[in-house]
């Protein structure tokens, strides 16, 4: 799958997703006379804006990250490393934390110019310098194209999409569907638009492990680096239980037939047969 196959994917899917959060948007103008502006403002500002910042700190919380001492030796080459491809890529060094996962891994969150990049001590000890530089260039891409604020907003037309499916069902009159139908239809609905959601989050991968190889000058490195995830990974269980969390780490070992539908990332053995196509 090229670059452009993935961009006009990603444009398909973010044009369903917007025409479902629009008609959602009317419905609920016709239904409580609310002003178009103003759902607008709560729907698309203020409702995703909250989950951000909400997700952001759980992030960190419940990953149990700390701050990685830039003068700590063994944090110098991931400073420098990670100085030098901002540089590369023209964005602001994110803040650099380090936590015990219990398997090898990285994940970002935040925005450009407010991120943070967290990597395990798990992932710094069995990889290369090389390996671990082709990890954090996937991490600064994902942060400078906006993926975790994109991801956001595809939740929050999810919501929307879901109450206004509960209303719908419950406005069909007293002798229509009960409660129970219509949080049922509503599920349903935010179940399919996740489908969606998620669908994106793997076209995404991509396009970070392909931004990755640009920048590190070969997908090599980062393609070793999956390879020695993945098998140290395997058996192993990851201390961080926030499945929110693991949502975003580089590496998702997810394999039955619905967890890859609802995954947020492609087959390991697929991103690193592109890496080194």
């Amino acid at each position: 799958m090229n670059k452009t196959g993935l961009q006009l994917r990603m444009a398909v899917v973010g044009s369903i997703l917007f025409g479902l959060y629009l008609a959602a948007a009317w419905f609920f103008h016709l239904l409580f006379d609310i002003d178009l502006m103003i759902l607008v403002l709560l729907s698309i500002v203020l409702l995703p804006a909250g989950q951000y910042k909400l997700g952001k700190w759980l992030a960190v919380r419940s990953s149990g990250a700390e701050d990685m001492p830039e003068d700590d030796p063994r944090y110098r080459k991931v400073h420098q490393m990670t100085e030098s491809l901002c540089r590369d890529m023209g964005m602001e060094k994110p803040r650099l934390m380090v936590a015990q996962m219990g398997v090898p891994n990285a994940f970002a969150t935040g925005r450009k110019g407010a991120g943070i990049v967290v990597v395990s001590e798990e992932l710094m000890r069995i990889l290369d310098d090389d390996e671990l530089e082709g990890v954090v260039a996937h991490e600064l891409a994902h942060l400078n194209n906006r993926d975790t604020v994109m991801m956001t907003l595809g939740q929050s037309i999810a919501t929307v999409v879901s109450y206004a499916v509960f209303f719908v069902v419950q406005a069909m009159g007293e002798d229509g569907p009960g409660f129970l139908v219509a949080w049922l239809a509503s599920m349903v609905a935010n179940f399919l638009v996740m489908l969606l959601v998620m669908a994106i989050s793997r076209y995404r991968e991509y396009v970070a492990d392909d931004t990755a190889r640009q920048y590190v000058g070969s997908g090599d490195p980062l393609a070793r680096a999956l390879e020695k995830i993945s098998r140290s990974a395997e058996n192993r269980e990851s201390a961080v239980q926030d499945s929110g969390v693991n949502a975003l780490c580089i590496f998702n070992g997810d394999r039955s037939a619905l967890q890859q539908i609802m995954s947020t990332h492609p087959p390991t053995e697929k991103r690193i047969e592109k890496l080194r196509s």
